[in-house]
């Protein structure tokens, strides 16, 4: 990461704390009413081939004793109504402003992959993890509605590995990598802009 994308990172994270902060104290004590503890979900992700760290993000479903791989439509009974409003708005990944600070994620970038995915195709996060992984970057835009599309007709766990295996990792990665030759800090804030534009036209 170059020094002026992190200090782009750290400039907007300070700000949306500093705006945001008082919206977040509220949403969480308004979540603690509706749906109780745990407030927070943290699994682990990985920011390069080797390096794995823990993403943040609201609680949006039902504790189970043990839970792995992507959401599909063998998750989606677990889904809070709560928890689909805060997807639709994304505001579940609030919490992911603390990743920035850390360093573990940058406001753009290719969406931080699970172990299992990057171990079963090492050669294709070998590139895509030469960015630091993101919020929110040209694949989620482009592909999530497809995704969450092709992920929701899936029954099994088995059934949802293979598709996201099969036809998402590759569709991304493709996308993360156009984004990779083309990063510069224009496209960042058009990329920025464009989420919250999507964000604000989600019903």
């Amino acid at each position: 990461m170059t020094w002026h994308k992190r200090l782009f990172d750290l400039f907007f994270v300070t700000l949306l704390i500093v705006i945001l902060g008082p919206i977040l104290l509220a949403l969480l004590l308004w979540l603690l009413l509706k749906e109780g503890r745990p407030l927070f979900y943290v699994a682990e992700r990985m920011s390069t081939p080797t390096r794995g760290f823990g993403l943040w993000k609201l609680r949006t479903m039902t504790v189970v004793a043990e839970d792995a791989g992507v959401s599909g439509g063998d998750k989606s009974a677990r889904i809070t109504a709560t928890g689909a409003w805060l997807r639709a708005k994304r505001l579940d990944e609030f919490p992911q402003l603390w990743n920035i600070l850390r360093g573990d994620l940058s406001f753009v970038g290719p969406r931080p992959p699970l172990r299992q995915y990057v171990e079963a195709h090492p050669e294709i996060y070998a590139e895509v993890l030469k960015s630091r992984p993101g919020v929110t970057g040209l694949a989620s835009i482009i592909y999530h509605k497809h995704e969450a599309a092709l992920l929701a007709r899936c029954a099994t766990p088995q059934e949802t590995d293979a598709t996201y295996s099969r036809i998402c990792v590759p569709a991304k990665a493709r996308l993360d990598l156009i984004y990779q030759r083309h990063q510069n800090m224009c496209f960042d804030f058009d990329l920025v802009f464009q989420t919250i534009g999507n964000i604000f036209r989600r019903r």
